[in-house]
């Protein structure tokens, strides 16, 4: 058994001592010059809602017109208060009198005239519902140039 052993170790020492010393070889770029392109491209989606109530707190009278006059006031004097119960509650409002409104007349009887009258009470006077959905697209080109 000894035998093989000291046959064993010698082939061994043998071979480590033949072979070749192990070296490194240097890496080194087979290129002179290059150009790198890269292009990047966003894409954005923006979707907005925009909800907007427009009321009138109050009463509002207007008149205009040609040819027409009113020997007192241009607006409705008197108020009145109206109320209403249901079930056991009762709401109380104030509102402008249309009975108390001026009164026109035409200036120059046979001669055109115009007359525009308007009376509007508090509440909701307009309401404006706009659904936007913009798409934003960002593209970015770079080019890189290096040598050696």
């Amino acid at each position: 058994m000894w035998t093989s052993l000291w046959i064993a170790w010698g082939v061994l020492s043998v071979v480590a001592l033949a072979a070749p010393e192990a070296k490194s070889v240097p890496v080194v770029p087979n290129f002179q010059q290059g150009i790198m392109n890269s292009t990047t491209t966003t894409k954005t989606k923006v979707t907005e809602v925009i909800n907007s109530y427009e009321y009138r707190t109050g009463w509002e009278y207007s008149a205009s017109g040609t040819n027409i006059k009113t020997d007192g006031a241009i607006a409705p004097m008197g108020l009145t208060t109206t109320s209403n119960t249901i079930d056991g509650i009762t709401s109380k409002w104030t509102s402008v009198d249309a009975a108390t409104k001026p009164t026109w007349t035409i200036v120059n009887e046979g001669e055109a005239f115009q007359m525009v009258e308007t009376l509007s009470g508090p509440g909701l006077v307009n309401h404006t519902l706009i659904n936007r959905d913009t798409d934003i697209e960002s593209i970015t080109e770079t080019t890189s140039t290096f040598t050696q």
